[in-house]
């Protein structure tokens, strides 16, 4: 079965809003190692204020000599995806991009539906990507199978991954990277079924 993966940057204490408000550089070797993840996609879930944002990009990247190869093969790779917007009703149009296609998901159970039957379809990993509603609507319901943070060394007030995480969610650790500009790389695949009880006390927690 397919899994749904969340990438994105965030911060040190894990804010998804506004990344121009505290993101700095993406370096060369930081840039390969997103791209190097993107390889493993073939559809792109977006809502539709940042399916908007990426329209007003990646075509016109695609076509742009000036950008290096790695942005140029990331635009491709834009292009390509089947790229799935989410909104709630049909009332607004999107924009037209290759392979792009609405789906409306009146509220939580559709979209649950919607996923899990995404997931049973032959094909590669899917991508995860924002808003930061619909990222977090998606991990509330338990549907991310896989994490890849990239932190940056700064902490900033905004909005948090998982403020709306009902109960906690145990992962499994599968891979760190250090890249030039001090961004951290963390890799984590969540581990179904595996509920440890709240401890009774801090000696509990000493093996």
């Amino acid at each position: 079965m397919r899994k749904i993966v969340l990438q994105m940057m965030t911060t040190l204490n894990g804010r998804l809003d506004d990344p121009l408000a505290w993101m700095g550089t993406v370096v060369d070797d930081q840039y390969r190692a997103i791209d190097r993840l993107y390889a493993g996609y073939d559809t792109v879930l977006v809502g539709r204020t940042t399916y908007e944002e990426m329209v007003g990009y990646w075509p016109a990247a695609l076509e742009d000599k000036e950008n290096g190869e790695t942005n140029r093969v990331m635009a491709r790779r834009m292009h390509d995806y089947r790229k799935i917007v989410f909104s709630r009703s049909a009332t607004q149009a999107i924009s037209a991009w290759h392979n792009a296609e609405r789906a409306v998901v009146p509220d939580e159970a559709a979209l649950r539906r919607y996923l899990t039957e995404l997931k049973a379809e032959p094909g590669a990993d899917i991508h995860l990507s924002g808003g930061a509603s619909l990222a977090q609507t998606v991990i509330g319901l338990g549907l991310v199978d896989r994490y890849h943070f990239f932190v940056y060394p700064v902490v900033s007030a905004g909005e948090p991954w998982f403020k709306w995480l009902g109960e906690k969610t145990e992962l499994q650790l599968i891979g760190t990277e250090r890249y030039d500009n001090g961004v951290v790389g963390l890799h984590y695949e969540a581990m179904r079924g595996a509920k440890a009880g709240r401890p009774k006390s801090f000696s509990d927690l000493i093996a």
